[in-house]
């Protein structure tokens, strides 16, 4: 059974920078494909960014590109999401979700994919 949990979520003012580590725990963390999704009350929960099993095929939600930079060390099992220009819109939970049944080195956008998730952590932006 895979679990992961997210951490290095908080408070901070607009324009600062966070970063977000989820840690996967077993042995195959390498073979999954990684994804950090965010929800608030208001939205559904929407796709940030998503990492192959290599982490050398990335993708993202236009609304982050270029402030937001997902990265994996399969060493550590771990899927890291550095957040930059952070803006009060980006307040949400932030979620970590593990693709065990991906095929190759490709990467899913839909949350449907994702078989395993995190609680989340708690991200908020002032302004």
């Amino acid at each position: 059974q895979v679990h992961v949990v997210e951490s290095g979520g908080g408070l901070v003012q607009a324009g600062g920078s966070l970063r977000l580590s989820c840690v996967a725990s077993g042995r195959t963390f390498g073979s999954y494909a990684m994804g950090w999704f965010r929800q608030t009350p208001e939205k559904a929960r929407e796709f940030v960014a998503a990492a192959s099993r290599s982490g050398g095929t990335v993708k993202y939600a236009d609304f982050v590109k270029g402030r937001f930079t997902i990265s994996r060390d399969n060493a550590k099992n771990t899927v890291y999401l550095q957040m930059s220009r952070l803006k009060p819109e980006d307040t949400a939970v932030y979620l970590c979700a593990a693709d065990t049944n991906v095929v190759e080195d490709t990467i899913e956008v839909v949350s449907g994919y994702y078989e395993v998730w995190g609680l989340g952590t708690q991200v908020t932006v002032s302004s």
